[in-house]
């Protein structure tokens, strides 16, 4: 998860990755209201500076099981963005299938997103019961 944000977020700081991005945040009904405030290349710099800051965090929480949560519940809330672009992409669907479930184009690139979603929730679980245990084991023993 660690290098994928590493690249993914590397991308969003090129012309041509933030350009690529409006089809998928403009029809995003959590993400469109990047561009009337940030621009297009300014909502690809956010989306590249979150994604940096919520690998590091990832990164970080091999040593850190808070700041592992922390960049975990980022990574499930990144997640949870880009797999509800799927309904409302444009041409997502192949009409000469008969639409849904026959999806083209764009829309088979953001399925990976669903295992990543997952992979995040299977993260967050991960260091959610390693901060409990590490708080039950400090705990002193009753008599």
């Amino acid at each position: 998860m660690v290098i994928i944000y590493f690249f993914f977020g590397y991308q969003k700081w090129f012309a041509y990755e933030a350009h690529g991005l409006i089809p998928f945040i403009g029809s995003s009904p959590l993400m469109s209201w990047m561009y009337p405030v940030f621009g297009i290349q300014g909502a690809s710099w956010f989306l590249g500076v979150s994604e940096w800051l919520f690998g590091a965090l990832l990164f970080l929480g091999f040593w850190n099981k808070k700041l592992g949560i922390l960049g975990a519940l980022g990574s499930c809330l990144t997640f949870i963005m880009t797999i509800t672009i799927i309904p409302f992409m444009p041409d997502g669907w192949a009409a000469s299938a008969g639409g849904f479930p026959a999806m083209q184009g764009d829309v088979s690139f953001l399925m990976k997103d669903v295992v990543l979603f997952a992979v995040s929730v299977y993260l967050l679980k991960q260091d959610v019961e390693r901060v409990a245990l590490s708080a039950d084991s400090a705990k002193p023993l009753a008599s």
